[in-house]
């Protein structure tokens, strides 16, 4: 798969990478990255963060490559995008598939600016539904059992995810998950640094996130441990070590709570956001999803 190109100048017409990526809405180079490493993890888990940098992946979309990428690399945009082979994604895209795709990559985007800021328009909040000052209010109006008690999928990550584990009854949530809900829970590692330097900015001198976030994920290996071994399989634990952002919860590929974390401020204090999924696929929802796969991704199995 490194077959040499001729040199020349770069076709006006894009290369079929390039229209595959804008067609699955990957052009932001976070949502690329997750996409790679998924695909890479099905391929072999050594391929996982090996996506290619900004400036390659311009490269890569530019059409002015004169041979392949590394053969690896060619392994993992071929699980990315199945109905096409490698040579098939660097050379011209085929006319039938362009679909206006002709235009400059500056107008592409200016285009694509302008239909958003029209569907959303003065007014209106993309596909945020709600925004309330602090998580306290949020809860006031969104109690726990209401946002989790008959959820098929739940993905939450943050830091010490006291919503799951401090909120939401042991014994409901064991429930849940032998009726057949998947969660997977992604913890600020307990062990790390990132924790540490969270409870500095917090003001903390006492291991207080260290050890809440500790308790937390013994609530939940325990409760695995208590679960039948094909429920079991359903919850999935996992730690990271990078400055947290953001509390991110998503239920049933519908629903997103995210709270940010705020300079020298608890967490308990942060404003919270709800976003429910649109049918365009381009509001917040999709943005933090794609956060929470990045984060997963990187994120060390307990």
């Amino acid at each position: 798969m490194t077959s040499i190109r001729k040199d020349g100048p770069v076709s006006p017409q894009p290369i079929l990478l390039h229209v595959m990526i804008r067609q699955r809405r990957l052009q932001r180079y976070g949502m690329f990255q997750a996409a790679y490493n998924e695909a890479a993890k099905k391929i072999s888990p050594d391929l996982v963060g090996t996506a290619p940098s900004r400036a390659q992946l311009h490269r890569w979309t530019s059409g002015g490559l004169k041979r392949l990428p590394y053969v690896d690399h060619c392994r993992v945009l071929e699980a990315m995008f199945p109905e096409w082979t490698a040579d098939d994604l660097f050379a011209p895209c085929p006319p039938h598939l362009l679909n206006g795709e002709t235009a400059a990559p500056g107008a592409e985007e200016r285009a694509d600016l302008e239909a958003t800021a029209d569907r959303i328009g003065p007014g209106t909040y993309a596909d945020v539904t709600a925004v309330y000052p602090t998580r306290a209010e949020f809860s006031f109006a969104h109690p726990p059992h209401e946002l989790l008690d008959g959820a098929t999928t739940i993905r939450a990550a943050g830091l010490s995810l006291n919503l799951l584990c401090q909120q939401y009854p042991d014994q409901r949530l064991a429930r849940l998950i032998e009726d057949g809900t998947t969660l997977q829970a992604l913890f600020l590692d307990p062990e790390g640094q990132a924790i540490r330097a969270r409870e500095q900015e917090e003001g903390y001198t006492d291991n207080h996130l260290t050890t809440l976030t500790r308790l937390n994920i013994e609530v939940l290996t325990r409760l695995r441990k208590r679960l039948s071994p094909e429920a079991q399989e359903r919850l999935s634990v996992a730690v990271y070590d990078e400055t947290i952002r953001f509390n991110i919860t998503l239920v049933d590929d519908r629903l997103c709570v995210m709270q940010p974390y705020l300079p020298q401020a608890r967490g308990v204090d942060s404003p919270t956001f709800l976003a429910e999924r649109d049918s365009t696929g381009t509001g917040l929802y999709a943005t933090f999803e794609e956060i929470f796969r990045s984060l997963w991704t990187r994120g060390r199995t307990v």
